[in-house]
């Protein structure tokens, strides 16, 4: 029986987006803008030289990326010897939640709230929450902020009066750091699962745990990150599987995108190269008819949001060098996708995600020109190879 690998490379946009003016991203190329900085010398640390992506290229990446949005990525451009196309989003959102949703199948029906900009940021009346719920007399940060900033800001602080910090971005999320030992993990992940069904009644996206450990002057984040999503509205690619008697694997941070709906087994690690593993393993494993959805956030969280062109080129060699032994590790009739949920361009202005059209890379399934498609036509075609019924607005481009 056949098996299924959806892998998001989150962030790894390809430009495009017919409305990224809307977002103030028109331009933004994740994908072309990192591998025009490499060949022309400009991503040099810890690397050298054009971007090298043999094994996906191989699939379409650079193709792909011209589909997309008509920029070229200098030093690639094999043949496609797979199936490729550039995807299109249509949720009004450039987040984690609804790219994953919506490549699952199900695009978000409802406008998400942003805080604003300002200083506060948040409500008087969710502050006066987060401190009942925290047991503390304030909050600390209430702005716009880089999560390693302002724990290297407030980090002091936050050890003398014990209170969170408090910070958003301009996805819709609300995030708390906390030291892991001073204010306590299990503490720190309570008050965020008690916060959170406040603040998805306001249609805010994500709560998110973000525990720190050291002292002044070298605070460091761990991996001990909790995301508290709110449910998608509608049954997802992974419900589907799961209904109809099929196994399902969460591979990264899937199990809490979904609020661990329709998941069988989860698998988790504290690195990218960790979920890796997990994932030739299961390439290995995995039972007939199973479905495997796995999330690779360091090219967002660590590169992306922190602008640093040579760190995202050297995650995408890296994992194109491991994309190949996955590949090679597939039975016959298995079928393996390769795409993202947003951009997050590190050439771009701002440390945010950016609106772009995504690739679509298929293994298993022949080669040639998929076209333009949605991102909900990719839970289509991965419920068409699993021969289940699909449930949600995609079409299979299989």
């Amino acid at each position: 029986m056949a098996r299924a690998f959806l892998v998001v490379m989150d962030s790894v946009g390809c430009g495009g987006a017919p409305d990224a003016a809307d977002f103030g991203d028109a331009g933004a190329n994740t994908l072309a803008h990192i591998a025009e900085a490499c060949a022309a010398g400009r991503a040099e640390q810890g690397r050298s030289g054009p971007l090298r992506m043999p094994v996906l290229d191989a699939l379409g990446l650079s193709a792909a990326v011209r589909l997309a949005s008509g920029d070229a990525m200098p030093g690639l451009g094999a043949e496609p010897a797979g199936r490729w196309g550039a995807a299109t989003e249509v949720s009004l959102g450039k987040d984690t939640p609804s790219g994953h949703w919506e490549l699952a199948g199900v695009p978000v029906p409802w406008d998400w709230t942003y805080f604003p900009a300002t200083r506060p940021a948040f409500p008087e009346t969710l502050v006066a929450e987060v401190c009942r719920l925290a047991g503390t007399e304030g909050i600390l940060g209430n702005c716009h902020a880089s999560g390693t900033e302002i724990i290297a800001a407030l980090g002091a602080e936050h050890l003398r009066t014990g209170w969170p910090i408090c910070y958003t971005s301009a996805d819709s999320v609300f995030q708390i750091a906390a030291h892991e030992g001073a204010f306590g993990l299990d503490r720190l992940i309570a008050l965020c699962e008690a916060l959170a069904p406040t603040l998805h009644a306001m249609k805010v996206g994500r709560v998110i745990a973000r525990p720190f450990t050291g002292s002044e002057g070298a605070f460091e984040r761990t991996a001990n990150r909790r995301d508290f999503a709110i449910a998608p509205p509608a049954p997802t690619l992974l419900d589907w599987v799961q209904g109809a008697g099929r196994p399902t694997h969460a591979v990264g941070k899937i199990g809490d995108i979904f609020s661990h709906r329709g998941i069988g087994t989860l698998h988790k690690g504290k690195s990218d190269h960790d979920l890796f593993e997990h994932l030739l393993r299961l390439a290995d494993d995995a039972e007939p008819g199973s479905l495997t959805f796995a999330n690779f956030v360091e090219f967002d969280s660590l590169y992306g949001h922190r602008r640093d062109v040579s760190g995202y080129a050297r995650a995408l060699e890296g994992f194109d060098a491991r994309a190949g032994a996955f590949l090679a590790r597939l039975r016959p009739g298995d079928l393996a996708v390769f795409t993202a949920d947003h951009g997050n361009d590190p050439t771009w202005p701002g440390t945010e995600h950016t609106r772009e059209r995504v690739p679509v890379l298929v293994a298993g399934a022949g080669a040639g020109s998929l076209g333009l498609v949605a991102f909900a036509d990719v839970a289509a075609s991965l419920a068409a190879h699993l021969d289940i019924p699909a449930q949600g607005p995609g079409r299979s481009f299989l």
